[in-house]
């Protein structure tokens, strides 16, 4: 694709998803922003749904993003959903994130290149794909386990210790 080297800015839209790890369901939404309300928009989409709605627990798996860091979150997110549990992941491991799986799966096959005309574009593309992928979808096969956990942090141990050792 040939570009101008006039870049000429269309404004921003945000993406929001949830993902069922057991039963490969996604949940997503546009928003013009990301925040406590789009967030809370999002988890109302899900919990209102059978078997969210009705189950005894509904554990949700979440990064520190702004939208619901910290203990302020849990309690926001509890008083609109008694059997919704927060959890949060460490700093800078949003990679155990499922959904992150997910997001780049849409990186590579909506949003790149990015040629869109105007922002209905992207979300029709977004939100179309996210059907198309629906239709299609198995739980991811998860391969990485306790023990390659443990392995990986004796080695980030072992990496510390020969630095604080320099």
């Amino acid at each position: 694709m040939r570009v101008e080297h006039e870049y000429e800015r269309k404004g921003a839209l945000a993406y929001l998803a949830a993902w069922d790890v057991h039963r490969a369901r996604i949940f997503g939404r546009c928003e013009e922003r990301t925040g406590i309300e789009p967030f809370r928009r999002l988890v109302a989409q899900v919990m209102a749904e059978e078997p969210y709605r009705s189950a005894r627990r509904v554990f949700w798996v979440v990064d520190n993003g702004s939208s619901h860091r910290g203990e302020a979150s849990i309690h926001r997110l509890k008083e609109d959903w008694h059997n919704l549990r927060l959890i949060h992941l460490p700093v800078h491991s949003s990679w155990l994130n499922q959904v992150e799986i997910y997001f780049s799966v849409v990186q590579r096959k909506v949003l790149a290149p990015n040629d869109y005309r105007d922002l209905q574009e992207v979300e029709s593309r977004l939100l179309g794909f996210q059907d198309r992928y629906q239709r299609i979808a198995k739980p991811f096969q998860w391969k990485f386990t306790r023990a390659d956990l443990a392995k990986l942090i004796r080695r980030l141990e072992d990496q510390e210790q020969l630095r604080a050792a320099a």
